[in-house]
């Protein structure tokens, strides 16, 4: 079974993402809107669409908790209700029930380093 399909985003704390959304737009380039940027992608093998969202949040969002760290990776998933059910008989922590929403489903688990994780299972996978 696959488990992890690709990195779909990479989110970090700031203190002023409006700053670092400028900064990175000015000096590389990179198309920002309030909530980052979103880079799309093509997969070499099946030629299905997916993309990486990179954002920064306020240093002092809670999003990132129960994890001390000032990173949360997002990551793509297929049928993240087997996963879930895997993982939990694997004894990995899981951090709240799978929520859906009209663009995909998400759930959070913890690393055995304290890193939140947010595993994504995008709409029509």
């Amino acid at each position: 079974m696959k488990k992890v399909t690709a990195i779909g985003g990479i989110f970090f704390k700031c203190k002023d993402p409006e700053q670092v959304n400028d900064w990175y737009k000015t000096h590389l380039g990179v198309e920002t809107s309030p909530y980052g940027a979103k880079f799309d992608w093509k997969d070499a093998d099946t030629d299905k669409k997916g993309y990486t969202l990179w954002s920064p949040f306020k240093d002092s969002t809670q999003y990132f908790e129960p994890s001390v760290k000032d990173f949360m990776i997002n990551y793509h998933v297929e049928n993240i209700e087997n996963l879930v059910e895997e993982l939990k008989k694997e004894g990995v922590t899981l951090l709240d029930e799978i929520t859906t929403y009209e663009y995909g489903k998400f759930v959070h688990i913890m690393d055995p380093e304290g890193n939140k994780i947010e595993l994504f299972e995008p709409a029509g996978v």
